[in-house]
């Protein structure tokens, strides 16, 4: 019986045999997110985090919000069933007015509300979204869509995620210089200069609307009213980050300025907001956000909101429901909102206090230097001024983790470690000498 031999294919040279995925790009690692990595699995007993962006106790745990947690147990008791039910595209429309009014200065009695209000709310389009980068992100989509912009310009230095959203669009990324290293302060002057010279008319400028991240500098009002003058005869587009109102110094209206001012301008100009709940009501994990898009008054406000739920359908399909009922309850409601308030104060004048105390305690020691940018800087974080070198010494012989810009987290400081962080801080800048951007 003959048997015919069978030959096995040669699949050495198959594309079947290579992955489609081996050329992959290396993908930048978040430095924020790996360092909190790296505390949490040192065991050091003096290890101090001043990395990542959240409120802490004095004694370094979470701080649920009084308020937050009032509303959480009468939910609770609800056993309402419906909080397991979807909400639309857009989001819970009540958040959406009381989120709008928050940040606008719009107050939400129908009742006192004049026929001028009516009329400026009409000129916003609001969607519910997955928190401050949510935000961020639907508005980049969207620009990236419509807009057409030649240019986004970032802050040197900003928030990183700013960079990844904008890169993720295509669209092609510039920068304005944003600290003046030899004092410390805002560059005012380069920021004009640049954006004067080379912004084009359709560019988009990303806006911190307090607090700015990472170097806790903001332009004064008087800045802030030319900035508005010059996006407005260039005819660039606003977009502000507005990720800690009320939490930065406590007034909701204080921190709300910019964004105000540049929307009450004549002629109108059009711009939007990408506006965060997770600082200034301790919802980091919840997730609430929105975008508000700002139209000059001649474009129909339901075909922008369409427009963005086109956008959020395709993504997530819609926001999460409980954290925003949260906030919801919170803002709607006098005595809860007047608590909330009180819960505001308790954080942002601890973040004073501890500004305060850590420039003391480097007055103290005589640290060399001058640190006064510590107390002038605002909200959760500030550029500490410390070297890479400096940084990274601070992490592998004093257990303290902070980015390898400087920045550093005030929260993180309390009463318990805030003269150890000091003594850190002076050691290494003794030992690697005081370069780079700590003295004038």
């Amino acid at each position: 019986m003959l048997i015919e031999s069978q030959t096995q294919p040669d699949n050495s040279s198959s594309s079947s045999s290579r992955s489609r995925l081996a050329g992959l790009p290396e993908a930048a690692v978040d430095e924020i997110f790996a360092l909190n990595h790296a505390y949490a699995t040192d065991t050091h007993p003096d290890k101090v985090s001043l990395g990542i962006g959240v409120y802490r106790t004095p004694d370094g745990k979470p701080w649920p919000l009084p308020s937050v947690q009032k509303v959480e147990e009468e939910l609770l008791h609800e056993n309402d069933p419906f909080r397991h039910e979807y909400l639309p595209i857009e989001g819970d429309q009540v958040f959406l007015d009381l989120a709008r009014d928050l940040m606008f200065g719009f107050k939400h009695d129908k009742a006192l509300e004049t026929p001028a209000e009516k009329e400026a709310k009409r000129r916003i389009a609001s969607v519910q979204t997955i928190s401050g980068t949510g935000a961020n992100h639907v508005g980049a989509v969207f620009l990236a869509q419509h807009l057409k912009p030649k240019h986004v310009w970032i802050s040197s230095p900003s928030w990183p995620n700013h960079q990844t959203i904008w890169d993720l669009q295509g669209v092609p990324r510039k920068s304005y210089p944003y600290f003046d290293a030899a004092t410390r302060s805002f560059d005012f002057e380069g920021t004009m200069r640049t954006l004067e010279a080379e912004a084009e008319e359709g560019d988009v400028i990303v806006l911190h609307a307090c607090a700015h991240n990472p170097t806790g500098i903001d332009p004064t009002k008087e800045q802030w009213k030319a900035i508005a003058d010059l996006c407005q005869r260039k005819g660039l587009f606003p977009f502000f980050d507005s990720a800690y109102q009320g939490f930065a110094s406590g007034s909701v209206d204080e921190d709300a300025w910019a964004v105000r001012y540049f929307f009450n301008l004549e002629p109108r100009m059009e711009m939007c907001v990408a506006q965060s709940f997770s600082k200034n009501f301790g919802l980091y994990g919840q997730r609430v956000g929105a975008f508000h898009l700002v139209t000059n008054g001649e474009t129909d406000q339901q075909l922008v909101a369409k427009n963005l739920c086109h956008i959020i359908r395709g993504e997530y399909s819609m926001a999460p429901r409980a954290g925003s009922t949260i906030v919801k309850r919170i803002l709607g409601d006098e005595q809860l909102r007047a608590a909330w308030q009180r819960d505001l104060d308790v954080m942002s004048s601890r973040i004073k206090k501890m500004r305060r105390a850590l420039y003391d305690e480097l007055v103290r020691l005589k640290t060399p230097g001058n640190w006064e940018h510590i107390i002038n800087q605002n909200g959760m974080f500030s550029y500490t001024g410390l070297t890479l070198r400096q940084v990274l010494a601070l992490r592998e012989q004093y257990h303290i983790y902070l980015l390898k810009s400087g920045r550093a987290s005030i929260s993180g400081l309390s009463d318990n470690n805030v003269a150890y962080v000091a003594k850190a801080i002076d050691d290494v800048v003794r030992t690697w000498g005081i370069i780079g951007i700590i003295v004038i």
